[in-house]
């Protein structure tokens, strides 16, 4: 993990420990294997490391669970000491394919049900961990992160609710909008942009793929994703445009107002590829809408990049769209549970985070500086490098 600065010559916060939440089970062991590579990798140039107690281990997950009784109401549980440690927290409050079981009917895990396991863990460790950390990559609430009139302000409340608790650091993905870290102005708020992984996934699954002005264009969907696309299109040295949402603000539906027309500003598309750049896919309807009129203003092809792919309505629409061919290729995340099925879907790529995340919790438990990982235009930068120097 030497590409974002040498962190061994620090000694670490605590021994390392990771709680990983039954909902991302999986990712976690992809982020320890990284971990368990990294630091016998480290060892093996730094023998001394060899002696720091809790440094080299097998595994640095924690043996935890949240069992319920058969009212529903559960428990946190932790299997081994966790005193001393710097632990890190892992919770996906968006796997909603968990179940549990409620006086004889079966119910499906939410994000509150997550959330309040997440707290029973915590529970659970406080007082004897050394310092405790969620890592959070779908922040939860993070779409109610403002007040309109007389409604709750559900993220900065949980914010609060976790600090409260004990918690020194949160690190997230892509907030929907960082500015609700000003809820724990006092505690530590991390988040990460997988920039970087979604190059390098187009890069991989991408055929005659070119990074000049000439062939490729970044598109923001909406005014709230400007800030990802000028970063894109900046560091690619390339045009970007934008959609603005027409909403009927007299109308309500599913809890929010519904969409009118898409108008864009921006540069002709006509012959280049098209990356469209968010934070999520919800039901994907906003997404897709984009995509076509993309398509139908002459683009060659177009390529949708979002961290969390939640597809709340089902895949139909985007086969249909993909057939159509407004679709060329979906890339998301891995940091959110996704349905076995779109694995199989032919437009989708991934964008693996795990290898990234262990490097997050590496240099906050050597408790040195993330602003390389925060900002990785370095890594973009030796990537495209890599990829000019392949042309030549």
């Amino acid at each position: 993990m030497s590409e974002y600065g040498n962190m061994e010559h620090i000694l670490p916060v605590g021994t390392l420990k990771i709680a990983a939440l039954e909902g991302c089970r999986e990712f976690g062991r992809a982020v320890d294997r990284h971990l368990v590579s990294s630091r016998r990798d480290a060892v093996a140039n730094n023998a001394y490391l060899a002696s720091l107690p809790g440094y080299l281990a097998d595994s640095y997950l924690l043996d935890c669970r949240c069992p319920r009784f058969g009212t529903g109401e559960g428990k946190g549980e932790i299997h081994e000491s966790v005193r001393g440690s710097d632990l890190y927290i892992l919770v996906d409050v968006c796997n909603y394919s968990l179940t549990y079981t409620v006086c004889g009917h079966e119910n499906h895990m939410s994000p509150d049900n997550h959330y309040q396991d997440l707290k029973r863990i915590i529970s659970a460790a406080t007082g004897k961990a050394k310092r405790i950390n969620v890592v959070m990559p779908f922040l939860y609430e993070g779409r109610q992160h403002k007040r309109s009139k007389r409604e709750s302000l559900d993220c900065s409340l949980a914010l609060q609710e976790l600090t409260d608790m004990g918690v020194s650091n949160i690190i997230t993905f892509d907030a929907h909008d960082p500015r609700v870290q000003n809820a724990i102005p006092l505690k530590g708020f991390d988040t990460f942009m997988p920039t970087y992984q979604f190059l390098k996934a187009l890069l991989d699954n991408v055929e005659d793929f070119q990074l000049d002005n000439d062939h490729l264009m970044i598109i923001s969907p909406d005014e709230g994703a400007m800030g990802r696309a000028v970063y894109f299109s900046s560091i690619l040295g390339i045009d970007m445009g934008m959609f603005y949402k027409r909403r009927d603000y007299s109308t309500i539906i599913n809890g929010k107002n519904p969409i009118v027309a898409h108008e864009f500003l921006g540069d002709s598309v006509e012959g280049k590829d098209v990356i469209i750049l968010d934070d999520m896919i919800s039901s994907g309807e906003s997404m897709l809408d984009v995509a076509r009129q993309v398509k139908e203003r002459g683009a060659k092809r177009v390529f949708v990049c979002t961290t969390f792919g939640l597809f709340t309505d089902g895949f139909d629409k985007f086969d249909e769209y993909y057939e159509k061919g407004y679709l060329s290729k979906l890339v998301t995340t891995n940091l959110n549970y996704r349905n076995p099925e779109l694995l199989t879907k032919p437009y989708y790529a991934e964008a693996d985070m795990t290898r990234f995340l262990a490097i997050i919790i590496e240099a906050l438990n050597h408790d040195t500086t993330l602003g390389k990982m925060e900002t990785p235009t370095e890594k973009i930068n030796e990537l495209l490098e890599s990829v000019r120097a392949k042309k030549e």
